[in-house]
């Protein structure tokens, strides 16, 4: 991976953003050394239904949800699309094996960018274990 201050995050780093202390830290060290955060363009749906679930299953109050997506879209986040993303994520899907193409769009903008993927999704670091991708990087 290249040596810039450019990452991609996943949407459960910024669905968790609202609700954990550890992601805040996190946050405010990328943020203190004036890292660009990038992400695919699906970002904000799957965080908007992240946060949504939250409120269906009774974690956050439905008050508290719509301030958390105010504040989660004010994020210093540089959303990325183009049609080869897609076609990368599909192809990616397969390599690794994934259910869907949703995490493969972020491993592929990961990949295509030459930066580290951050992610809280234990389920999306297992299923990758096998293929040592030392540029996925999980917040505990």
């Amino acid at each position: 991976m290249n040596n810039s201050l450019t990452l991609c995050v996943d949407a459960s780093v910024i669905v968790r953003h609202v609700t954990s202390d550890a992601i805040k830290q996190r946050w405010e060290k990328w943020m203190k050394v004036e890292a660009k955060i990038v992400a695919p363009t699906l970002l904000y749906y799957e965080v908007t239904n992240g946060l949504y679930r939250y409120q269906k299953a009774g974690i956050l109050p439905p008050e508290a949800v719509a301030k958390a997506l105010i504040a989660v879209l004010a994020l210093p986040i540089e959303l990325v699309s183009n049609t080869e993303l897609h076609h990368r994520a599909r192809e990616v899907a397969v390599l690794y094996s994934l259910s869907a193409t949703y995490d493969a769009h972020y491993l592929a903008l990961a990949q295509w960018m030459d930066v580290e993927l951050w992610t809280v999704d234990i389920r999306l670091v297992n299923s990758l274990k096998l293929y040592k991708l030392s540029w996925v990087k999980r917040i505990e």
